[in-house]
């Protein structure tokens, strides 16, 4: 279950690091990468599931890359791109960026 976040704090969110929560009932996340915080909802465009199984466990062991654990697909921070897996070609859904 997602935890209910201010969204005010996202900016104390440390680099390479994620941080799921409830926006508008929608799950979501947000993950800071060279200063940046993008916002994305926590579905894979690939099954319609949920991104994570480990609270705010969104990216691959470098963390360069936000994952689904469900199927090892990989997806570009700063875009939301699948660049590898079964929706490859495919985009996450961006809520925003700060």
């Amino acid at each position: 279950m997602t935890q209910p976040i201010d969204l005010l704090n996202l900016h104390e969110l440390e680099e390479d690091q994620t941080q799921e929560f409830q926006l508008n009932h929608q799950a979501v996340f947000a993950v800071k990468k060279d200063g940046q915080v993008y916002v994305y909802e926590n579905v894979c465009p690939h099954l319609q599931i949920s991104l994570n199984f480990m609270p705010n466990d969104f990216l691959d062991s470098e963390k360069r890359f936000i994952t689904c654990t469900n199927h090892g697909a990989l997806f570009e921070i700063e875009t939301g791109l699948c660049v590898a897996g079964p929706c490859t070609g495919e985009y996450l859904t961006k809520v925003g960026s700060k």
